[in-house]
């Protein structure tokens, strides 16, 4: 297994940390009998190749390399190797949900960028790390806003194919003896539109055979599934919205909307909405102890709240008051999640102007700034500040922190 790794350069292909020359001992390792090597060098990978959601020029050259593995039934972990591979094709999920991965839009935004790559200087190769420079960091600043664009979109769109040409291997591992692989094979599937017609029917087949007496499976695996096709164009079966397992009534309502948008009927709006007001995941959810739902990382009433902006504005009133609902019980990630759809319920039409008194706000915008006022979770993140929700809500005009934002609605003209 993985002939052809030495022969590629890896010294003249840049990571995020310089010289890719590090990366064929960390492919190597993901095979070791050893779980703590493996996990170290999954690790590294997730700094150097996938770099705070970023991808680089030798990211599409470790593709081929995962891929191979998890060819192989004697490879370690091949659930790890799935999810490395589904945020090198589309970095994190929240950034493409609720829609699905806008692949034209990124193949527009690539163009010009291979030439913009080939001229890139190879990155630095020295020994002392005191006099290491960032050539290709160097060279990336010297272009234009639009041509930096250009060059990172051609790197992420470069990496997206070399990860889609293992979508084959993605359908075969939805039959796989572990319901945890098969679960992350619908993921990945999930992000490839082009490749939709042979993923959805491959997805039927899988939902259908979890279901058969004897199989070992689980409602997280299914309710991958179910999204996983909502998001390939495919509406779950209406009958989903009356199973018994609220996991899977969520992940059908979620599929569903992405498919039929305004149309959805009041049974998907209705589980939407419960869900999106909800305080917590962890009571009620379906899921047994331990078992995980990959997208937006298990916040399963974070996606809820995205997805009702699929619903249409018939139903943004509702929706509005959902998430206020939830906004005080949810902090880090998770408040960033419903806080960024709030926000844009609250301000269609831009941030508040400088100076606007907080009784001149509109009552939605008003509504808002109260909540945030008076709580402390959805400022907080592992119980410190969490800096994204201050400057989020300083890009809509608001004070950005919870003391100011509770002098501003307390505030008497």
């Amino acid at each position: 297994m993985l002939d052809g790794l030495d022969d590629i350069d890896w010294a003249r292909l840049g990571h995020a940390y310089g010289a890719a020359d590090d990366v064929p001992g960390q492919l190597r390792a993901l095979l070791s009998p050893d779980p703590a090597t493996r996990d170290e060098a999954l690790s590294d990978l997730y700094t150097n190749v996938f770099h705070q959601g970023g991808r680089f020029e030798a990211s599409a050259y470790a593709v081929p390399f995962l891929l191979e593995m998890l060819g192989d039934p004697a490879t370690p972990d091949p659930a790890a190797v799935l999810a490395l591979l589904s945020v090198l094709a589309v970095g994190y999920d929240e950034g493409v949900l609720p829609e699905g991965f806008p692949v034209a839009e990124y193949r527009r935004a690539a163009e010009g960028g291979r030439e913009l790559l080939a001229a890139k200087p190879p990155p630095w190769t020295g020994e002392d790390e005191s006099e290491k420079e960032y050539v290709e960091y160097a060279y990336v600043e010297s272009l234009s806003a639009a041509d930096q664009g250009r060059l990172w979109a051609y790197i992420e769109v470069a990496t997206y194919d070399a990860v889609r040409a293992g979508v084959p291997v993605f359908r075969t591992l939805l039959e796989h003896s572990d319901p945890g692989v098969r679960a992350v094979a619908a993921y990945a599937l999930a992000w490839f539109p082009e490749d939709a017609d042979g993923s959805v029917s491959a997805l039927a087949a899988a939902i259908g055979a979890a279901q058969e007496p004897g199989v070992e499976s689980t409602p997280g695996e299914l309710a991958t599934m179910l999204v996983a096709s909502g998001l390939l164009g495919a509406a779950p079966d209406a009958r989903w919205m009356a199973d018994p397992r609220p996991v899977l009534r969520w992940a059908a309502a979620i599929g569903r909307a992405r498919v039929l948008g305004a149309a959805a009927d009041p049974a998907t709006v209705e589980e939407l909405l419960s869900w999106a007001s909800a305080p917590s995941d962890d009571a009620g959810s379906g899921l047994v102890e331990g078992e995980w739902v990959p997208f937006l990382d298990c916040d399963l009433g974070g996606y809820a709240a995205l997805a009702l902006r699929q619903l249409g504005p018939q139903h943004t009133d509702r929706a509005f008051d959902a998430l206020l609902d939830r906004l005080p019980t949810v902090g880090g990630e998770r408040s960033l999640t419903v806080l960024g759809v709030a926000l844009r319920l609250a301000f269609p039409d831009g941030p508040a102007a400088a100076g606007t008194p907080v009784v001149a706000l509109p009552p939605r915008q008003r509504r808002l700034a109260e909540v945030l006022g008076r709580s402390t979770e959805p400022w907080l993140i592992d119980g410190q500040e969490f800096g994204n929700v201050a400057m989020l809500v300083g890009e809509y005009g608001l004070p950005r922190s919870r003391e100011t934002m509770l002098a501003y609605v307390e505030r008497v003209p």
